[in-house]
């Protein structure tokens, strides 16, 4: 599989290029599914829908990797937090952990074994795809999931989960243990089943400064990949922890790839980390929304990657209103633009 070969560093005959959010609202195939479940946690739970759009922008569009449609916050769910999905406002979680007590209700055991749909999904769509094309599997961050587990949701503030950095370190560590083991677990799941790399998104690394993040982020990401390397050790591993332009200087770990969001810029993280990691991203997602904004942004991270040691993707998820026209235009662009670096 190019995309794995990739992943390992090895020579491709251009750059694999994949987009995260691939398969969501921009795509009608998407939406008439979507209009079939009902919500969006029914689709989550049906493997057979949940494969279908897993595998509509490989179809669609030719990406070189699929990646599992789930969410995140599937695995707090399960380990027996209520989750809602409300219009407007994203994710909620009405009752937030805010005790002891809260936190020892939620099982790590239970949610691995209610999460059988997305085992289910994973192994349905491995059936289905190309054998050349890879399948990603993910989790979130213990971090990232944990902010959503005291906060109850989305936030621009933090100001729950930071207060309980500075006053109660303890506790938050006791929230970030109980997520990790259940993600070690889950991952090592998803693998069985059939994936042939994973990511860990930490999409609010940056919502702390650097000594806290590595204390209370990167250290549980690197010690859920070390678990995974330990036991899968050809499983291709990917980092994605947004918003740590600022202190590349700390990054390090036993994974394969390190993503780069769009406002990072890509030529620094090589000259400090491209020798140690393949690197994936980072075009700003908006540029798609113009194929002249295309071609500018694939010419400029070619050149700064030269074709090398480097997977292509946007640098957050595709904007629900793309058109799919300029999403094909995006994917082609890559493939064919790349190539001539491989030669």
């Amino acid at each position: 599989m190019i995309f794995i070969d990739a992943c390992f560093g090895k020579p491709t005959p251009y750059t694999p290029v994949w987009m995260m959010r691939q398969a969501g609202r921009y795509l009608p195939e998407y939406m008439k599914v979507r209009s079939e479940t009902g919500d969006f946690l029914s689709l989550c739970k049906d493997y057979k829908k949940a494969s279908e759009v897993t595998l509509q922008p490989v179809d669609i569009l030719g990406v070189d990797a699929a990646i599992l449609f789930s969410d995140i916050l599937v695995v707090p769910m399960e380990m027996g937090m209520e989750l809602k999905f409300v219009k407007g406002e994203g994710p909620l979680f009405p009752k937030p952990i805010a005790t002891m007590e809260d936190l020892d209700r939620l099982s790590s055991d239970k949610a691995i074994k209610n999460l059988s749909y997305v085992y289910d999904t994973i192994k349905l769509t491995r059936e289905k795809l190309p054998q050349d094309k890879a399948l990603i599997g993910f989790c979130g961050a213990p971090w990232t999931i944990a902010t959503y587990m005291i906060e109850g949701g989305s936030t621009k503030t933090y100001n729950i989960c930071k207060k309980m950095v500075y006053d109660n370190p303890q506790f938050l560590h006791a929230i970030l243990r109980k997520v990790t083991n259940a993600l070690k677990l889950y991952l090592s799941e998803q693998i069985k089943a059939g994936v042939n790399a994973v990511q860990i998104f930490d999409s609010w690394a940056g919502a702390l400064e650097k000594s806290a993040y590595m204390e209370f982020g990167f250290s549980y990401i690197n010690e859920i990949v070390d678990y995974l390397k330990s036991n899968f050790p050809d499983i291709a591993v990917i980092v994605f922890p947004k918003g740590i332009g600022g202190f590349l200087e700390d990054i390090s770990g036993n994974f394969d790839v390190l993503g780069v969001d769009w406002s990072t810029p890509l030529k620094s993280v090589k000259n400090s980390l491209g020798k140690k990691y393949v690197l994936q991203g980072n075009m700003e997602p908006a540029r798609l929304y113009s194929k002249d904004a295309i071609d500018d942004g694939v010419d400029e991270i070619l050149s700064i990657m030269g074709g090398k040691r480097h997977i292509f993707n946007l640098g957050h998820g595709i904007l629900p209103d793309i058109p799919v026209e300029n999403a094909k235009y995006f994917i082609k662009s890559v493939q064919e633009k790349s190539a001539k670096y491989a030669k």
